[in-house]
């Protein structure tokens, strides 16, 4: 009797090594691997979505693990990546924890609505319909995303950025923008987004577009000119002499003051630029072949900086 009960003890120990093992060994997944618990789903549900994957070598096997060694916490709904080899132990604790993929799509600085439509409408896991937003209503930045979501729902959030952020920048302005509303300094600053890349120089773009509104000349903005054409996308060609006399209400060549709105969706560093702009007598500014600007105060410097640049691009072969 005491034989078998040695024998029985012995039996049930190495049954619990095993599953102990079982439980916490590594798993069979050579690589890693995304699964889906949908709304409402059971640990059963996950169990199988996990064989499928290849995450569990048995969804039964997985369950009655999870039954002896699990705890009492429930799974959360959410796509999941369940890493290379990880453990029938890992992944529940994965399962339970809500620390769901994160997915990104990201709007850059100066991106036109056009385009933010088209990204959202091009994305294989968000699901509906969406519209094309108001230009200069979306605050470029990266923003996470579940499989499944609705495409409005991550535009909402987009558009509710912006609304955020311009409140709190419209609130601290400085005296000396020429912004007279959040929309005139959205449309500005899509402008200054437009014509320079460089960072140091968005506040004294911004100076120099605020020194000709105030002088009531015109901005003469290519990008304003361009935005009718291609609705913010790259134009891809040398403007034409019709276009930049034509009458649409964003050509900044035909008439002095801002066009009817923005051209682009702008940063936060550029709306900021507009909102509180360099002090300076500048009213011109032309490229310096750099991938900058040079700035100057009067017609006659502006026209020796021209000549230096179309230099540049004759050497370079552009002109």
């Amino acid at each position: 009797m005491r034989r078998l009960i040695l024998l029985a003890l012995a039996v049930l120990l190495i049954a619990g090594g095993v599953a102990f093992y079982a439980w916490n060994g590594a798993g069979p997944a050579p690589k890693a691997t995304s699964i889906v618990v949908p709304e409402g789903g059971t640990l059963t549900t996950a169990a199988r979505e996990l064989e499928k994957a290849g995450a569990v070598g048995s969804a039964r096997r997985f369950l009655a693990l999870a039954k002896v060694f699990g705890g009492e916490g429930v799974i959360r709904a959410g796509e999941y990546e369940v890493p290379a080899h990880a453990s029938a132990r890992t992944i529940l604790d994965l399962l339970q924890s809500g620390k769901t993929m994160q997915r990104f799509v990201t709007v850059p600085e100066g991106t036109p609505s056009i385009i933010v439509y088209e990204k959202l409408a091009a994305n294989p896991l968000l699901t509906g319909p969406v519209d094309v937003p108001a230009e200069g209503s979306v605050l470029p930045d990266s923003y996470s995303y579940s499989r499944g979501e609705p495409r409005a729902a991550v535009l909402k959030r987009m558009t509710a950025a912006m609304d955020k952020e311009l409140a709190a920048l419209w609130a601290a302005r400085k005296p000396t923008t020429v912004a007279t509303s959040p929309a005139e300094a959205i449309t500005l600053a899509s402008i200054v987004e437009k014509e320079t890349g460089v960072p140091a120089e968005r506040r004294t773009v911004a100076g120099v577009y605020s020194n000709r509104l105030r002088a009531g000349m015109p901005l003469q903005a290519d990008p304003t000119v361009i935005y009718p054409v291609t609705r913010g996308k790259p134009l891809g060609r040398r403007i034409l002499q019709s276009e930049l006399h034509a009458n649409n209400g964003y050509n900044t060549y035909a008439k002095p003051g801002l066009p009817v709105g923005p051209i682009a969706n702008p940063g936060k560093a550029s709306i900021a630029a507009v909102l509180d702009p360099a002090a300076t007598k500048a009213l011109y500014f032309v490229a310096d072949g750099k991938g900058g600007h040079v700035f100057a105060d009067t017609l006659a410097e502006h026209n020796a900086n021209v000549a230096k640049w179309y230099a540049i691009r004759r050497a370079r072969g552009e002109m």
